[in-house]
């Protein structure tokens, strides 16, 4: 890392006792480059092993790598804590101005410790920390009206990012999410509930710095290169013109489209929620992140008339991608289009993770069907395949909790199958809620076993659909998800949207550190993506977890995949032979100290 370059400041705040130092961590970024690498190291550093993940002693890291801010695509921040969703490794990425806003402000890595002990939003601008009263935001059921209002009270516009929780957060539904600018989020495993924990309401980030460059005449060269590739790749053209929303006919035709809680795998309404009929009947806008040329934030228009009013209407821009649509549309059988747009906007709205909220409404859904659970538990409402109208009802009951079942919903859909039962069809993976692809062995397989349950750690999707019609010998698959994860590790601490995986190939990335002062060879690169991935899975090993609890969902062995139905001993057999390889480098690594 060029001396110059602010990226190794790590500025540590302490919501307990209202304070904030900043320390030098080039140590970190030189050995992680930046992003989940340094992130996981901090979270390591800073977080007592054992920690209940919604009192003061857990830690939430955000970090960004050396490549925001300086390369297109380069857009993403990382957030790691522990997950009150399974006590364990979070880990959520996320978008909007936030990754360019850190960089600028001078900072690589935000570590924030402690609670406060009344409502506070912080607010950070250059080497100014303000730790601001946020009671009169306590409570405010929307993150559209607490982002109007930071938005009013703070400066630095076109400079900032704003992060904030909703209601969920504050009533802490373990799968809370945390709203950034508008339209991105940090979505996945419950951070919205871990700054409810904190009192934190918001973080507020004003970056006006520059980066050095070491060889700015090479920087262009490389920057040119970067940018035309993205301008003129197939891949970006589709995240541009239907955003990841065009995958709802594909995976449709292919019978890999979770619908009804996995009931079935196809859709028969699936083109009135597909990305085509969204942008041709109410695509509004496309909007980018920041330092992105893509715009592949597709917002949809939705009016509504004001009751009493004739030809008035209220117009609301709902963000769509194919997960939300997945979770709150075939999941749940909602066939209007509509329907679909006003339960994106109220998970919005209130906070929430909308791949949790969908799947937890499934299983719902289906646990009412089979009477392990009734209208006493659900208060009256009856959850059913299609009603968008209850569904809408239900979210807003699971954010108030206002009785024992949906307190125990709003603790996660592993959670509330252990009490009412039904784990049968209850689609979690390591407690995290199931990603939208049910393609094949490879996608489950990778959701159990990636370091954060995703469909984002290792692809698995990808490889099933390249090998539909193929024989799939099982050490081949479980080769590709380990050197697919290891790479993303690098990618992830560059920080680089994976959007553009295909563009920021090794080759690429070697490139573009030398003009930053720089020198890293593609084994380099190697190296490090496997020591970020083994220090993750040791973080996770070190708070409890246990390949050998791993379950695989029954459902998924009783709905047909591309692949047909997937074999219960060829799954268990490919899930050793993972644990087997990890826990054999584990021993290697930890060996070489």
């Amino acid at each position: 890392m060029p001396v110059k370059d602010p990226l190794s400041r790590v500025l540590y705040i302490d919501l307990t006792l209202k304070r904030f130092w900043v320390e030098d961590r080039r140590d970190l970024f030189d050995k992680y480059l930046g992003g989940t690498g340094v992130a996981v190291s901090l979270l390591r550093e800073e977080l007592p092993r054992g920690a209940d993940p919604l009192s003061p002693d857990n830690v939430v890291v955000f970090s960004v790598g050396p490549f925001n801010g300086v390369y297109p695509m380069a857009s993403k921040t990382v957030a790691v804590f522990k997950s009150p969703l399974n006590s364990n490794l979070g880990e959520s990425h996320a978008g909007g101005r936030s990754s360019v806003a850190i960089r600028l402000a001078g900072y690589g890595a935000i570590v924030i410790k402690g609670a406060s002990d009344a409502p506070v939003w912080v607010s950070i601008q250059d080497n100014r920390v303000q730790f601001r009263d946020a009671r009169a935001l306590w409570g405010v059921r929307s993150t559209h009206t607490v982002g109007r209002v930071l938005r009013e009270v703070e400066g630095g516009h076109g400079f900032r990012s704003i992060m904030r929780i909703g209601r969920a957060g504050e009533k802490m539904v373990r799968y809370a999410c945390v709203v950034v600018d508008t339209f991105r989020h940090f979505g996945r495993l419950g951070l919205g509930a871990v700054f409810g924990s904190k009192k934190l309401k918001a973080l507020v980030v004003i970056g006006k710095h520059s980066i050095p460059v070491v060889d700015k005449p090479a920087y262009r060269r490389v920057y040119d290169k970067i940018f035309k590739s993205i301008m003129e790749t197939p891949a970006t053209r589709k995240y541009h013109e239907l955003g990841t929303s065009e995958n709802v006919l594909p995976l449709n035709a292919l019978g890999a489209l979770p619908t009804m809680n996995l009931k079935q795998a196809r859709f028969n309404c699936a083109e009135e929620i597909s990305g085509e009929h969204l942008a041709a009947k109410f695509l509004g806008r496309r909007v980018s992140c920041a330092h992105c040329p893509v715009a592949c934030i597709h917002l949809a228009a939705l009016r509504e008339p004001y009751d009493r009013e004739p030809y008035f209407y209220k117009t609301t821009f709902v963000p769509y991608d194919y997960e939300p649509i997945y979770s709150l549309g075939s999941m749940l059988g909602v066939c209007s289009t509509t329907g679909l747009l006003k339960l994106l906007d109220k998970v919005e709205a209130l906070g929430l993770d909308a791949m949790s909220t969908g799947v937890a409404l499934a299983w719902t859904t289906e646990a009412f069907e089979r009477g392990l659970i009734t209208e006493n538990d659900t208060m009256g409402v009856k959850p059913t395949w299609g009603d968008y109208e209850n569904y809408l009802k239900i979210i807003e009951l699971l954010v108030d909790q206002p009785n024992e079942f949906y307190a125990t919903l709003a603790r996660g859909t592993e959670y509330a199958a252990k009490v009412y039962g039904g784990e049968d069809f209850a689609l979690t993976y390591g407690g995290n809620e199931m990603p939208g692809y049910h393609t094949g062995p490879a996608a489950h397989l990778g959701f159990a076993t990636g370091a954060r349950h995703s469909h984002l750690d290792s692809a698995g999707y990808s490889y099933d659909q390249k090998t539909v019609g193929k024989t799939i010998k099982v050490e081949d698959m479980v080769d590709y998800l380990i050197n697919e994860e290891r790479w993303r590790q690098v990618l992830t601490s560059l920080v680089i949207c994976l959007f553009a995986r295909g563009i920021y190939t090794p080759q690429v990335v070697v490139e573009g550190f030398r003009p930053l002062g720089v020198e890293l060879s593609e084994s380099d690169l190697l190296r490090i993506g496997r020591e970020i991935h083994l220090l993750k899975l040791k973080f996770k090993l070190d708070e409890g977890f246990n390949f050998s609890q791993l379950r695989f969902p029954k459902r998924i062995f009783e709905t047909s995949t591309p692949h047909g139905r997937l074999d219960p001993s060829f799954m268990d057999t490919a899930l050793k032979l993972y644990q087997s390889k990890i826990e054999e480098d584990l021993q290697k690594f930890s060996s070489a100290g």
